[in-house]
Formats: C-alpha cells, sequence, structure tokens
C-alpha cells in the first residue's frame, strides 16, 4: 500500500533564508534543541549536509515503538528549494514499510517577499502484510518541526 500526508504553513521569513535552514545540518540542530520531547539525539552518521547525509535519529520509549532509525539525505535542491530523505535502516523499514520519504519544500510568495510557505509531505509504501502500521504514519512530527523552524527563523530576521 502506498500513502501520502502533508502539511503546510506560512512562515514571516524570506524563502531564502527558510531554505539556508532546511537545506543544511542546522535544522537538525535547531529541531533537537527545541523538541527533547520528540527527538532525544540526532547524529551525523557522514555527510556535510548535501545529497548523501546520513543522520540517526533517537526518540524517546513509547512513540510508534520506535528508538531510532537511519535517514539519507537523497536531493539537496538549491535551485527548487526541495529537500527529500529516506529512511535507509531501522525505524519504520523495521515494520514492514518499504519507503519512508520525508520532502521538505520551501515555496516563495510572490506578492510578500518577506514571507515563505513550509510543505511538508511523508510518502510511504508499506508490505500488505503489515499494513496496519500504516496507522503510525503521522505528519504531526513534521508540524512539529515545521513549526519549531518557524519560531526559529521568526526569531533570528527580526
Amino acid at each position: 500500500m502506498f500513502g501520502t500526508v502533508s502539511s503546510e504553513m506560512e512562515v514571516k521569513a524570506p524563502a531564502s533564508e527558510a531554505w539556508k535552514l532546511y537545506s543544511t545540518l542546522e535544522l537538525a540542530k535547531v529541531v533537537a534543541e527545541a523538541l527533547p520531547n520528540q527527538i532525544t539525539k540526532i547524529d551525523v552518521v557522514q555527510g556535510d549536509g548535501g545529497a548523501g547525509t546520513i543522520l540517526e535519529l533517537f526518540f524517546p520509549p513509547g512513540g510508534a515503538g520506535l528508538t531510532s532509525y537511519k535517514e539519507k539525505f537523497t536531493v539537496v535542491d538549491d535551485e527548487k528549494l526541495v529537500k527529500e530523505t529516506e529512511v535507509v535502516e531501522g525505524g519504520f523499514l523495521d515494520l514492514g514499510f518499504t519507503l519512508y520519504r520525508v520532502r521538505f519544500e520551501v515555496v516563495e510568495k510572490a506578492a510578500a517577499a518577506e514571507e515563505c510557505i513550509t510543505r511538508a509531505t511523508v510518502e510511504y509504501e508499506v508490505r500488505e502484510e503489515c499494513i496496519a502500521n500504516a496507522a503510525f504514519v503521522s505528519i504531526q512530527p513534521l508540524v512539529s518541526v515545521m513549526e519549531c523552524a518557524a519560531r526559529y527563523l521568526t526569531k533570528t530576521s527580526s
């Protein structure tokens, strides 16, 4: 079974500033500091933030039974302002998912140069025999990331 969930929000910061955060490892640092109840630690396994970078994310006990997983940055597109990651080890893969991809997009607002839209999308595919685990897919953690990023961007651009 293939599925997708997404959400977006307006941010009171220019798209260029939002992309500077989303396209780098700075986002992981900001999120780990601001959301300790959701992410206990983020380690850079390899890379510098560009495509091919691998992070290991650690979670507090309880959340969907996930303790950690590794994700790889598969796309970091500075022209389209799109970043994609895929789980490559543990986490959702251990629950029968064959794909768990997160896409962050920064969209310029033509009418307001000092504002932008950030969009998060989860695309997933789960084996038929594990279809009940699709219930673990939620956009809410990524909404929390976008809210955290928006607060950071608003604070730093003021």
